[in-house]
């Protein structure tokens, strides 16, 4: 009987049927299949290890596995260590700022540590004798104090000889009837000329004031390269307006006795480097 039962179940595995697909309304045979209950379970069991294969591969190797709860995002894994790198420089400019802050502490409650030093050498050192020391300076050091006494800030000469291309026009040709002097506050020149001749721009750059004022009259500045800026006074009209860019030697106004600290037609001219004034006469020829 136990025999008997395994032959049935392996016959009905392999027992054969015909799976046919018709046409409802003619009854036409479209098509037919003969299928085993062992084919079935086979081609059942391969779809499912595919479906599942391919879910996984999808899930594992494509962006959706960030829909899934548990997957973090890249983007969201990328941030994260970005902002664990600049953290961990965080942290240490702190550690660094709280020792410097620490040690200011110190100095300022006077908990400075005393510094240990041979005192047998230092007395030593004071006597030994100074003509035996060569206190001659260096070439090196000859060089660099020629160079730094040559630094005037007020001498924009030195300054610009670096730049070949630097060249400053007369802004008038005439008669200086007042000079430059820093004692006296007068921070320019006054050159008289014929009225309405032309004034003209020193140097390329940008008129930063082009205005009328009580004192000056007429009043137009330029500010150029180098840090420099040029004024132009008691000008009788302007021909350039704030913003305009000129070219050296342009016609920027004419001259003018405008204003009321004026005496007669004259231009009041002014140079100024880096916020402070120069004589223009140290490398303009206004003659």
């Amino acid at each position: 009987m136990n025999k008997k039962q395994p032959k049935k179940f392996t016959r009905k595995l392999l027992h054969k049927y015909r799976l046919v697909i018709l046409n409802e309304d003619t009854f036409e045979e479209r098509l037919s299949f003969k299928l085993t209950r062992l084919n079935v379970f086979v081609l059942l069991s391969i779809s499912t290890i595919l479906l599942i294969a391919g879910t996984t591969l999808l899930i594992a190797f494509t962006p959706l596995r960030e829909y899934i709860p548990g997957y973090s995002s890249t983007a969201l894994k990328k941030k994260a260590t970005e902002l664990n790198y600049k953290t961990d420089s965080l942290q240490q400019v702190i550690a660094v700022n709280e020792r410097y802050f620490e040690s200011i502490k110190q100095v300022l409650h006077g908990e400075v540590s005393t510094s240990n030093f041979n005192r047998d050498s230092i007395i030593e050192a004071a006597k030994q004798d100074v003509d035996e020391i060569d206190l001659k300076p260096s070439k090196e050091d000859s060089l660099l104090r020629e160079k730094v006494e040559k630094e005037d800030k007020y001498n924009l000469f030195e300054s610009a000889k670096s730049n070949a291309s630097f060249v400053l026009f007369p802004p008038v040709k005439g008669t200086i009837t007042q000079e430059y002097n820093a004692k006296e506050k007068h921070y320019a020149v006054d050159i008289v000329v014929k009225e309405n001749t032309p004034v003209k721009a020193t140097d390329d750059g940008t008129v930063i004031f082009s205005e009328w004022t009580t004192e000056a009259g007429y009043v137009i500045i330029i500010e150029h390269s180098h840090g420099l800026i040029s004024v132009y006074k008691h000008n009788a009209m302007l021909t350039k307006t704030q913003g305009e860019l000129v070219k050296s030697g342009e016609v920027i106004a004419t001259i003018g006795n405008t204003g009321e600290l004026t005496t007669g037609p004259h231009l009041h001219f002014e140079l100024w480097s880096d916020g402070y004034p120069i004589n223009p006469t140290n490398f303009i020829d206004f003659n």
